[in-house]
């Protein structure tokens, strides 16, 4: 597992304006992913709008939007935007996370999506403006990453 270079981080924690601001990034990066995996799928598949066929394509577009995120978290602790907004994501010692801890990451997260952000909303009032994946998994977005 490599280690996050701690002299190279300002350890604190990000403004909500600043996780609002990278989360629409998110959104904007996602729905591109979406966009380019929705044409593959279709030309594998054909059309994708009734019985199992929908159900796979959904299921296709939440693994591949799984897989970049758990790839991003694991590799550098950073997505595209959270490049663009200098944000890390860590576990307690400062380490990028383990597959494991992705995956419970990407699952949880999905869970708060569908409790309509709820999640996501905690941030706002954690002292520490973590979402409440976070807190739960004991990992952390920080402020200040190259």
């Amino acid at each position: 597992m490599l280690a996050v270079n701690k002299q190279s981080l300002n350890i604190t924690a990000p403004s909500l304006l600043k996780l609002g601001a990278c989360l629409l990034y998110e959104l904007l990066t996602i729905v591109a992913l979406v966009f380019v995996s929705t044409g593959f799928f279709i030309i594998i598949a054909g059309d994708a709008s009734h019985d199992i066929k929908r159900l796979l394509f959904q299921l296709f577009l939440w693994l591949v939007v799984g897989a970049y995120y758990i790839r991003c978290w694991i590799k550098t602790g950073q997505t595209l935007a959270m490049q663009a907004w200098k944000l890390r994501l860590v576990d307690e010692q400062s380490q990028l996370l383990t597959m494991q801890q992705a995956i419970a990451r990407y699952l949880l997260a999905t869970l708060s999506m569908a409790f309509f952000g709820a999640g996501f909303l905690w941030a706002i009032v954690d002292k520490n403006n973590q979402f409440l994946h976070d807190r739960l998994l004991k990992c952390k977005v920080i402020a200040g990453a190259k």
